[in-house]
């Protein structure tokens, strides 16, 4: 007798079995570094040649790189470094690349020790006298500084150093790492230290001491937004890679670079709407990626940035959106900021929060709008003057169910709605 299937991968085998859409989703992931960057050879070549003195042992330039998201800044970047390494390696000197994220490494103690730690994992010939013992907490940061000096100059070379979204470390732990970074070359004599920040954020210089700003952006490199027909090169190239041959209709991949041209040219918001797409298909056991799975994937992704959004909402602005929730589920598809306000003052008190004034209730509106939360229009009623009216767009399901998340609105489930619309249609709505 056969042996009985595993409930397991019973459950799982519909969805690996007939695989038709994908050949390598992972190629369309933002990790994933391609042997080609489309259109960005100028940046690229402008980097090269700032780093190139490096190859002689020589000091090259700090570099400032500029751009909106998915403009190609981090992938290049790594690119360069890739091939600085590999040169290195063929004619015998010392370059090293160490590459921090500094929405995660944020703090100057943080970053001079993973800086220590990536050249121990760069350098496979250090030996344990040259190797760092800096711990990831405890040390005082002079001593720290002291530790990465020694590290450095026992390893001789150049060292670059990339600081991945600098802004994020700017903002929170000001410009000390970026002062002692950039001045850390007058402290050696066998080694050489060179900077690339990378930020999307052009107003973060304005945090920075001047003397630092001097020294960080010797050079300065802006990234511009990709266009459509740069954006279908793009994905043209990944689609190859990442789908079988004949997966992918002819309209779909225009339509995804239009999209996200409209975004500002942001090709890592294209690869999320094609990959999306695809894997929309894919559930669906399609024979081809078509348009439809394009516009599908767009309204999931604007749906799922939203509700992340709210998420993140205060309690008081999640409650004036569960009061709109409560106008649409009695009917009130279209409805008015003082209809909203009605609703919200009798809530409020039953789950014991403090009740906002209407000119607060209308600023929270106005952020909910903007946020694209909910759409709203102004109207005239004639002599009664001019009201504001608001409705939803997006699915309002998950939207309750990210607002009854918070714990401070956990009363809301035990309130009896059904005895509140009675007194609500009987005295306001019209």
């Amino acid at each position: 007798m056969p042996e009985p299937e595993d409930p397991s991968t019973s459950l799982f085998k519909k969805y690996l079995s007939n695989n038709r859409i994908f050949r390598d989703r992972e190629v369309l992931r933002h990790s994933y570094r391609p042997q080609i960057l489309p259109h960005r050879q100028p940046q690229i070549d402008t980097v090269a040649s700032i780093l190139a003195p490096s190859l002689r042992n020589e000091t090259p330039s700090n570099i400032l790189i500029y751009g909106k998201t998915g403009t190609g800044k981090t992938a290049s970047v790594r690119y360069v470094g890739s091939e600085l390494e590999k040169a290195s390696s063929k004619m015998g000197t010392v370059c090293r690349i160490v590459h921090l994220n500094c929405e995660v490494i944020d703090t100057q103690y943080r970053v001079l020790a993973q800086i220590a730690k990536c050249i121990d994992g760069v350098d496979e010939t250090a030996s344990d006298k040259t190797k760092s013992h800096i711990p990831m907490t405890g040390w005082p940061t002079d001593q720290v500084y002291a530790e990465l000096k020694n590290q450095l100059e026992a390893g001789g070379g150049v060292l670059v150093i990339v600081l991945d979204e600098i802004d994020k470390l700017v903002k929170k732990s000001g410009d000390d790492t970026l002062y002692n970074l950039t001045r850390i070359n007058s402290d050696l004599r066998n080694s050489k230290v060179s900077i690339i920040g990378i930020s999307n954020d052009l107003s973060f210089k304005d945090f920075l001491d001047p003397r630092v700003l001097s020294s960080l952006s010797e050079e300065e490199i802006v990234f511009p937004p990709y266009n459509a027909l740069q954006l279908v090169d793009i994905l043209t190239q990944r689609a190859a890679g990442a789908f079988v041959e004949g997966a992918v209709a002819d309209g779909v991949i225009p339509l995804c670079a239009a999209l996200a041209a409209q975004e500002h040219g942001d090709a890592r918001r294209a690869l999320d709407l094609l990959r999306i797409s695809g894997e929309l298909a894919d559930r669906d056991e399609s024979k081809q990626l078509g348009e439809e799975h394009v516009k599908q994937a767009q309204a999931k992704i604007e749906t799922d940035s939203m509700i992340e959004c709210i998420a993140t909402l205060p309690s008081q602005s999640k409650l004036i959106l569960f009061s709109m929730l409560t106008l649409e589920q009695l009917g009130q598809n279209i409805f008015t900021s003082g209809e909203v306000s009605r609703v919200y003052q009798d809530l409020a008190p039953a789950l014991q929060l403090d009740i906002l004034t209407h000119r607060r209730i209308t600023d929270l509106i106005s952020e909910l709008n903007m946020l694209g939360v909910i759409n709203t229009r102004v109207v005239s009623r004639g002599r009664y003057g001019r009201t504001k009216e608001m409705w939803f767009d997006a699915n309002t399901n998950k939207i309750r169910d990210v607002v009854l998340t918070d714990p401070r609105l956990n009363g809301l489930k035990d309130l009896d709605i059904n005895q509140m619309e009675a007194k609500w249609l009987k005295t306001w709505f019209r």
